[in-house]
C-alpha cells in the first residue's frame, strides 16, 4: 500500500534554470547585510508565483548550507520567516535530496554570494558575441543582456543607475518609488520606478552617428537628453512614453561630446524587437545592408557585400536563426542569385 500511495503522488513541479537562478539571488540577499521586513515579504511573493517556485527556494536554501556554510539553525529560522511553504522546508532541514542540476544551483547561489559586495559600489556585466546573459541585480531587477553587450550598475541610496555601454539590454525593473531606475546611453537618459523597457545602443563609428533605441513594453517611463548625468532638454525635451513606444535617437558623431539628438517616435512589433530572446532575427522588407549588420552581430563569422552599393538595397524578409550566418548566406544568395564566396573568418555575398 505505501508503494502505491508513492507511486500516486504528483510529479515534483518543474524547476527551470532561470527560476533556480532567482531563488538562489534571493537566498543570497535573504542572508546578507540588507535583510529587512519588505524584502521577506517580496520573497514570499516570490514564492507565491508557484510550486516551482517554492521548490527552488527549498532546494537552493538545502544547497546553501553545504555550498556556503551557513549555519543550519539559522537557516531554518530564515525559512521559517520568508517561504510559503515553511512545514515542508522545515522536513527538509538535514536531508539534500538528489537534484539532476545541483551543481548548476550551487554555481548560482555561491555567485549571489559574491556579488552582493560589488553591486554597492558598482560592477560591469557584459555579454560576448553569440551570448545571452541574465542578471538578477540586488534590488530585484532582471536584466537580460543581448550579445555584444556592456553595461555598468550603480545601485546608490536615492538612484539605481545603469550605464549602457553597448548593445541591448531588456530590463524588468524592480518597484522602488524612493529610488528610481536609470538608465544611459548616447546622451540620453530613460528614467523609471517598476517597469520593463528595452534599450538598444549602436555607438558611433567613422562617418556614422551614435543611435539609442528604447522601447517600452509596460509601466511608464520618462527620456530626456543629459550629459555627464546633467539634463539638457535642448538636446532631448523630456518626454514620456507609454507602452508599445519605440523612441529612436540618433546624433552625435564619433568623438562628439554633444549634439541636437533628434528623436522619432514608432510602434514596432513586439515579437520583432523582443526576437533574439528566442534566438531569432525578424527581417521586414530591410534593406541587405540593415540584414547583413544585424546577423552580424551574433557571430564572429561576418558577412560582407563584396559590392555595398550595388547588393546594399536589396530587400530581405523571413525570420532567420542568430548565429547561423552561413545558413543566412545561402538563403540571401538564393533569393537573389548571389554567390557566397567562404574565407577564412568571413562569408562574401558577391553577384555572379
Amino acid at each position: 500500500m505505501e508503494d502505491r500511495g508513492r507511486a500516486d503522488e504528483e510529479p515534483a513541479p518543474l524547476v527551470t534554470r532561470e527560476i533556480a537562478a532567482e531563488a538562489a539571488v534571493w537566498i543570497a540577499r535573504l542572508h546578507g547585510p540588507d535583510r529587512s521586513r519588505r524584502m521577506e515579504r517580496e520573497c514570499r511573493a516570490w514564492q507565491a508565483r508557484s510550486a516551482a517556485h517554492r521548490l527552488a527556494f527549498e532546494r537552493g536554501t538545502d544547497l546553501w548550507m553545504d555550498a556556503a556554510g551557513v549555519d543550519r539553525a539559522a537557516v531554518a529560522r530564515a525559512a521559517a520567516s520568508t517561504s510559503v511553504s515553511a512545514p515542508a522546508f522545515a522536513a527538509r532541514v538535514g536531508r539534500v535530496k538528489p537534484w539532476p542540476w545541483a551543481a548548476a544551483l550551487t554555481t548560482a547561489v555561491l555567485a549571489g554570494v559574491l556579488v552582493l559586495k560589488p553591486w554597492r559600489d558598482g560592477d560591469t556585466y557584459d555579454a560576448g558575441v553569440g551570448e545571452q546573459r541574465i542578471v538578477m541585480l540586488q534590488d530585484g531587477t532582471r536584466m537580460s543582456l543581448n550579445t555584444s553587450t556592456r553595461v555598468r550598475v550603480v545601485l546608490g541610496t536615492s538612484r539605481r543607475t545603469v550605464s549602457v555601454e553597448g548593445g541591448e539590454a531588456l530590463f524588468e525593473v524592480a518597484k522602488d518609488p524612493s529610488r528610481p531606475f536609470v538608465v544611459r546611453a548616447a546622451g540620453s537618459e530613460v528614467t523609471a520606478t517598476g517597469t520593463a523597457f528595452l534599450v538598444r545602443y549602436t555607438p558611433a563609428f567613422a562617418g556614422s552617428r551614435d543611435a539609442v533605441d528604447i522601447t517600452l513594453l509596460e509601466g511608464r517611463v520618462v527620456v530626456r537628453g543629459v550629459a555627464d548625468g546633467v539634463p539638457l532638454p535642448d538636446l532631448v525635451p523630456a518626454m514620456e512614453m507609454v507602452p508599445g513606444q519605440r523612441m529612436r535617437i540618433a546624433g552625435r558623431l564619433k568623438g562628439q561630446v554633444s549634439a541636437v539628438l533628434n528623436p522619432q517616435v514608432d510602434r514596432p512589433r513586439v515579437d520583432q524587437v523582443l526576437a533574439w530572446k528566442r534566438g531569432e532575427a525578424i527581417f521586414d522588407n530591410a534593406s541587405l545592408s540593415e540584414a547583413v549588420g544585424e546577423m552580424n552581430r551574433y557571430s564572429t563569422t561576418l558577412i560582407r557585400l563584396a559590392d555595398a552599393d550595388a547588393l546594399g538595397g536589396l530587400r530581405i524578409s523571413g525570420v532567420f536563426k542568430t548565429g547561423d550566418n552561413a545558413s543566412f548566406a545561402r538563403a540571401v544568395a538564393a533569393l537573389h542569385g548571389l554567390d557566397v564566396r567562404e574565407r577564412s573568418d568571413q562569408l562574401e555575398l558577391a553577384p555572379r
